[in-house]
């Protein structure tokens, strides 16, 4: 068995084996193409904290599948083979599922770049390129095996599997769009029915993206009740209610703050660990401004920042400089007060808006369109230049 086990290894060992019986799991350990999709596909069955993106896995599908519809896993003469045209594999990537607003990074550099961090003696990279014609070709090396004697083309396989992965992300996200759809026109009745389901996504062990989604949408609502009064002078006050942004898509690298508040410019981060040097690192990223953090924790607040304060004091043991990076955590929200303010929202009548917001949030996340949005999703497409 490979050294990274997950529920999707199995699919992986399933697949080998309808094409090569009970040598599934050898090839698995003697392939690398296979072991990388395999870390690859973690995020097919649970939680990830990655982003669970599609970038690097069509880059892989969309070479190998030029490589099977053309023949070359039984003919042969790949090596006489011109290359697949860039603007064919960009294109028939963004067909794929989840796949409208890929950009070609993943077949230029990214896919090569991760394969030899995780592979760093390998003597092949997966992709090919000839940037003078921009022509492409799987790495055929890394198709083929020998296995006792015998020669192995494992590309039919390996499309396969990545079907799978494509297919299990698929439903998982299907089956929760529908959830909410369904959640949508929950009357007073139903809002048990909708507590549970919040409830639901607000695990420890759900999607790091997932909660990030819930979070904002319950947060945004919650403070959207709340009114403040301010202005240049005390004669001249203005009333507002508090909005709060979202900066933009889930864990993106944008230097920590992942929403952002109105009048009072308040910054949030959402974060799975407990982890001080982690806080501190986005405390330093804006300056030590006073950050709010959301975390993916059942654990109370007190026993929270009572793990950050002593984390603290271990890194730095002089006492000042504690000080100054706990007055930067301005709040912590953990899972129960995220449902407090859920049941609070709901108490005012205004729980659909979550459910609403929380569907708007993962079409944006997961490149899912409405309806009325394809067209103009195919401009967006056509419109993007290439690299």
């Amino acid at each position: 068995m490979p050294s990274v086990k997950h529920g999707f290894t199995l699919t992986i060992i399933g697949i080998l084996r309808t094409h090569y019986g009970n040598k599934a799991e050898q090839i698995l350990d003697g392939n690398l193409l296979l072991q990388y999709l395999n870390i690859k596909t973690r995020a097919a069955n649970r939680g990830s904290k990655s982003r669970a993106g599609f970038a690097n896995h069509y880059a892989l599908y969309v070479l190998i599948e030029d490589y099977v519809n053309k023949g070359f896993q039984e003919k042969g003469g790949y090596d006489r083979y011109e290359g697949a045209q860039f603007s064919t594999l960009f294109r028939r990537q963004r067909e794929l599922p989840f796949g409208s607003k890929l950009q070609n990074h993943a077949l230029n550099h990214r896919l090569n770049e991760e394969f030899k961090k995780y592979f760093p003696t390998s003597q092949y990279l997966p992709i090919i390129r000839d940037a003078e014609t921009n022509r492409y070709w799987i790495n055929e090396n890394l198709l083929k095996m020998t296995l006792n004697g015998q020669h192995l083309n494992l590309a039919l396989a390996i499309k396969e599997i990545i079907e799978a992965y494509i297919s299990a992300r698929q439903s998982a996200f299907s089956e929760f769009m529908h959830y909410c759809q369904q959640l949508i026109g929950i009357e007073e009745s139903g809002q048990a029915q909708a507590t549970e389901f919040i409830r639901g996504l607000l695990r420890p062990n759900v999607d790091a993206r997932v909660f990030e989604i819930v979070s904002y949408a319950i947060l945004k609502e919650s403070y959207a009740g709340q009114q403040i009064y301010w202005g240049w002078s005390p004669d001249e006050l203005n009333a507002d209610y508090l909005v709060l942004y979202k900066t933009g898509r889930t864990n993106a690298n944008d230097g920590g703050i992942d929403f952002v508040m109105k009048p009072l410019g308040r910054f949030f981060q959402v974060t799975e660990t407990v982890d001080a040097g982690k806080y501190f690192l986005d405390i330093d990223k804006v300056q030590r401004y006073p950050i709010t953090f959301v975390v993916k924790s059942e654990d109370s607040v007190e026993d929270i920042l009572g793990r950050i304060r002593e984390q603290a004091v271990a890194r730095y043991p002089i006492q000042t400089v504690v000080k100054r990076y706990m007055g930067c955590v301005e709040e912590v929200i953990n899972i129960q007060e995220l449902m407090g303010r859920y049941d609070a929202v709901l108490h005012s009548g205004r729980g659909d808006s979550v459910i609403k917001e929380i569907v708007l949030q993962s079409r944006v996340e997961f490149n899912v369109q409405a309806e009325g949005d394809e067209a103009s999703a195919q401009a967006d497409s056509e419109s993007d230049d290439e690299e």
